[in-house]
């Protein structure tokens, strides 16, 4: 049986290793759970693994606000203490503090 635990928690603010954006954790898989045809859509040579957390996160860049499916090998925590704009954020989270973002109801 596969044991994969998360490295990053909800309301988290991470950032992309390599493309500039950066985003808030609203949701994590234990390991891959999108469909082949969007993995199927990363070069080859970029590939993650599957066999790994992937997240979902309220993203930003500076061009838009979106969602984003990244593996764990390519988020790192957010050093910049500052928040995300992502307008969808209030409707998950309360206000920004210490770094993250408390979630606005409880988990079941």
């Amino acid at each position: 049986m596969l044991k994969t635990q998360a490295k990053y928690h909800l309301g988290q603010v991470l950032r992309h290793r390599k493309h500039p954006f950066r985003g808030v954790v609203f949701d994590v898989d234990a390991i891959f759970s999108n469909t082949e045809e969007w993995y199927a859509n990363i070069p080859e040579d970029s590939r993650p693994d599957k066999d790994q957390p992937f997240y979902h996160l309220l993203a930003e860049n500076d061009q838009s606000y979106y969602v984003a499916y990244v593996s764990e090998q390519n988020l790192i925590p957010d050093e910049t203490g500052e928040p995300v704009d992502h307008p969808d954020l209030h409707d998950l989270f309360g206000d920004f503090a210490d770094g993250c973002y408390p979630l606005q109801f409880n988990l079941n």
